[in-house]
């Protein structure tokens, strides 16, 4: 099938290198030259591990091609898939100017193109829009003078970090239609990637837009769940990982997202729970539990520094601090609404130094930062002549440190280890002579 993907960010530019890896032709869509020309030159312009790979496979096969001119590349398209940003407005608010421009130049393009049935040529919503988008979506497109082109939901739930299997095995696939025909002919599409175990699920546009916030937001409770827990902790004496285990086993309530650490960052979650509340508000309702988790998250990332601080006993100013991690999780580059962002401020705001260290992070880093921050090369380099390692971001190269050499480059042996990924060791860093700090293991 012939398929447009407008926007090459994570969603975009994986939905499109995946389509055309199951034999779809696929054309991709950006408005952003300095990013067209890194990819139409073999290049990505994201770290997202595998995509290169098949990226190149796809482009050398000749079924992935990436171009500026939006109207050449939704002219023979059936699927035209919307994945532009929509960023958060200072209201919490979804701010949909991305996305209403595409469908503007996609009606633009297509208003005199031959009329056929539903199903015949869809714009698919992939972008995270608010309920209710679709609806808009729609109006404006008949205003437009293209009511004959059908608009579907289709969320996106895919991990940075493991957005190709995300892909390519999904938990499930949702699309949200008013026709049964296009329903059918997105089924068409997906039926490489599902099974029984992995359903195609069909429903109205509004229930597919509501299914991705209420996904994101249980998600984020989870994590504000555990991270209060492991906090209390703290204060009590337990230990959070045992208590994760005693709860973990419980089936209603599994392990999955009751990791504590320093808050949840990124793209997804901490936007599309403002924008649940901020869709809630428009109605009149009040989503306590939700604005609860959001408040509980901006608090989370200040733990860090509390513990620093209190160990430290205030007198911060004129530190150096190594930091671990500088991603909002492991096997990405991006940097939004990481965690390790709002330690970084506040360490420099009190007049303390910070020696950084991230696999693929540095540059988007160095971007907001500049010379503010030393940059190392590598794990150990941060920690020269540092006062304390503080991890925050959990990358496989971090798990086996020598913690004597740790100790050696240290110029005070103390780790705050804000995944507690070294918690099992801890008796080990302890002998080491190293003081070792982590999340809700009891030390208030």
């Amino acid at each position: 099938m012939n398929v447009a993907v407008v926007g090459t960010g994570y969603v975009g530019l994986v939905t499109g290198t995946c389509l055309a890896e199951t034999g779809n032709t696929v054309v991709c869509v950006d408005n952003n030259p300095e990013k067209l020309a890194l990819l139409q030159n073999g290049g990505i312009p994201i770290f997202e591990p595998g995509l290169n790979v098949l990226v190149k496979k796809n482009r050398d096969a000749g079924r992935l091609t990436f171009t500026g001119n939006l109207a050449s590349a939704v002219r023979n398209a059936r699927f035209i898939f919307v994945a532009v940003g929509t960023p958060e407005l200072s209201s919490g608010d979804v701010d949909l100017k991305y996305v209403n421009a595409v469908v503007d130049g996609v009606c633009t393009a297509l208003k005199d193109a031959p009329k056929g049935a539903p199903g015949d040529r869809v714009v698919v919503l992939k972008s995270t829009v608010p309920p209710g988008t679709n609806r808009a979506v729609t109006d404006r497109m008949t205003a437009n003078d293209c009511a004959h082109i059908a608009v579907a939901s289709n969320p996106e739930f895919l991990k940075e970090g493991a957005a190709i299997d995300d892909f390519m095995t999904p938990d499930r696939v949702v699309v949200g239609v008013r026709h049964e025909a296009v329903g059918e002919a997105l089924r068409e599409l997906y039926l490489p990637y599902c099974t029984d175990a992995r359903p195609f699920l069909v429903m109205a546009p509004e229930s597919a837009e509501m299914t991705k916030y209420a996904a994101n937001a249980m998600l984020a409770t989870k994590i504000s769940f555990i991270n209060e827990m492991a906090n209390l902790c703290d204060a009590t004496g337990a230990d959070v990982n045992a208590v994760r285990k005693g709860i973990g086993h419980d089936q209603r309530i599994g392990f999955q997202f009751l990791a504590p650490g320093p808050g949840y960052g990124g793209s997804c979650f901490p936007k599309d729970v403002k924008g649940l509340i901020a869709v809630a508000k428009k109605l009149g309702l009040t989503l306590r539990v939700s604005e609860a988790v959001d408040a509980a998250n901006d608090a989370q990332k200040e733990v860090l520094f509390a513990k620093i601080n209190r160990h430290f006993q205030g007198k911060v100013a004129g530190k150096t601090f190594a930091v671990w991690g500088l991603a909002f999780k492991p096997k990405t580059d991006d940097i939004r609404e990481a965690p390790a962002l709002t330690l970084i401020d506040t360490l420099l705001a009190v007049g303390a130094k910070v020696r950084a260290f991230d696999p693929e992070a540095i540059p988007n880093v160095r971007a907001r930062y500049g010379d503010k921050l030393f940059y190392a090369t590598d794990p150990l380099g941060a920690l020269d002549g540092a006062d304390a390692l503080v991890l925050v971001t959990e990358w496989p190269e971090f798990r086996t440190p020598n913690f004597a050499e740790v100790k050696r480059r240290l110029a005070t042996p103390v780790i705050f280890d804000g995944r507690n990924l070294y918690a099992m060791e801890e008796q080990a860093i302890l002998a080491t002579g190293v003081t070792y700090f982590g999340i809700g293991r009891g030390q208030s």
